[in-house]
């Protein structure tokens, strides 16, 4: 069993602020996760387990060394046990070497022994898919890691989008990294080939094309970044 995304209506954006993740909004990251894993849009219906997508995509990005995460928070809105609604992030880490190498030996073998491969039988499009990646991994390409060490991934719930506040939680997470100093005083991050509206959007905030990586790559310079 697993949540079913629901929509909600943004308060306005007064009630809206951006704070540090910890692990215990693992569930909302992974809700958020789900929400949006198809292409921008719910994937709910292309998966049975409903919390695969955040254990790939989200919640190692408040649980694991290296990493960093900051949340969109509908104060307006209260969850189940009365917090603000989270409805949005933005994770990363500063050491993508670090993260794989740590994740590798620590992260995916667990999770690979909770969803071995003889769950595919019967299992929906989306969780082949995830399981097969929890048993074999993809890392970053060598281009990525030319261009800087540090990554990032950026969800927002849809009814939240189109207001700022991507670019705000992109800002955030710039300011983070550059006060910590990173190789290549850059984040880069991947996109789904068919989501042409985050294409747009990470185009317009300053995102371009990663030399000799596939055109699903995009990189931002710190010194490039305009909020």
């Amino acid at each position: 069993m697993y949540w079913s995304h629901a929509s909600h209506r943004p308060s306005c954006s007064m009630s809206l602020i951006i704070r540090k993740a910890t692990e215990q909004d693992s569930p909302a990251l992974s809700r958020i996760c789900l929400s949006t894993a198809d292409a921008g849009e719910t994937a709910e219906p292309l998966h049975k387990y409903g919390e695969l997508p955040g254990l790939i995509w989200s919640v190692p990005y408040v649980k694991l060394p290296t990493t960093w995460a900051f949340v969109l928070v509908d104060e307006a809105i209260k969850d189940e046990i009365g917090e603000g609604l989270v409805v949005g992030y933005v994770i990363g880490t500063s050491d993508t070497i670090a993260f794989e190498q740590y994740a590798a030996e620590h992260w995916w073998p667990v999770q690979a022994a909770e969803y071995p491969l003889s769950l595919i039988s019967g299992a929906r499009s989306g969780d082949e898919r995830c399981i097969k990646l929890l048993h074999n991994m993809y890392t970053a390409g060598a281009a990525n890691l030319e261009f800087a060490s540090a990554h990032m991934h950026i969800n927002i719930l849809k009814e939240y989008r189109g207001k700022q506040w991507g670019r705000k939680l992109v800002g955030r997470a710039v300011e983070y990294l550059k006060e910590l100093g990173v190789r290549g005083d850059g984040v880069w991050l991947g996109i789904d080939s068919r989501n042409d509206n985050a294409r747009k959007f990470y185009e317009r905030i300053g995102f371009k094309p990663i030399p000799g990586a596939d055109d699903c790559q995009f990189g931002l310079r710190f010194a490039d970044w305009k909020m």
